[in-house]
């Protein structure tokens, strides 16, 4: 598994419940090393690991979790690149959804050697679409179900979202689009600001 990943966990952790949590999470997995480096590899094994520690230290469920971990990879002010990388998929938030096939080649430009699990958008009459994600460790579409419900406040777009189980190695997520224009989307521009 890509360092990336796991040092987002740890981010995750760290910025929600502080850098104790994120300590007895990794006493509970059982590492043998307290943080991740994000440019390296690891062992698959690990990741599944330290996500059941993290919800035995949280005590909450997996599928919680996960998605606030979505929904905090594209509000945190730290991880504003992740969501300008997402914004470049439309200019509104039905755009952003026909986009997400290409978001594991787009992610590849950024950083060539992280391989996300592929998504698969499936449009349906009145607004209604279903989302298809690959699970290579399972709750990836809780993940994607946060990352959703975060693009989806980002764009101002009120949208009814469902995570519907898991099967055959996919996870489903059925989107209908209430309100394309709901409420004013937070502020994007092409060219990064400069401070």
């Amino acid at each position: 598994m890509h360092g990336l990943i796991n040092r987002s966990i740890q981010n995750f952790v760290c910025d929600c419940y502080g850098r104790q949590c994120w300590i007895d999470v990794t006493l509970a997995a059982q590492l043998n090393f307290v943080d991740f480096e994000g440019m390296l590899k690891y062992k698959e094994r690990l990741t599944p690991r330290v996500l059941v520690a993290m919800c035995k230290v949280l005590a909450r469920p997996r599928g919680e979790l996960l998605e606030d971990f979505g929904t905090y990879l594209v509000s945190h002010p730290t991880l504003e690149g992740v969501r300008r990388l997402l914004r470049f998929g439309g200019v509104d938030f039905e755009d952003f959804l026909h986009s997400l096939d290409d978001l594991p080649d787009r992610v590849r430009l950024a950083v060539p050697d992280l391989v996300l699990p592929s998504l698969e958008l499936h449009a349906h009459n009145d607004g209604q679409f279903n989302l298809i994600c690959e699970t290579p460790i399972s709750g990836y579409g809780h993940v994607m179900l946060g990352v959703l419900r975060g693009m989806a406040d980002d764009y101002g777009t009120l949208a009814v979202l469902e995570h519907c189980g898991l099967a055959r190695g996919r996870e489903t997520i059925t989107i209908q689009l209430v309100e394309p224009d709901f409420a004013e989307g937070r502020h994007f521009a092409l060219g990064a600001s400069v401070e």
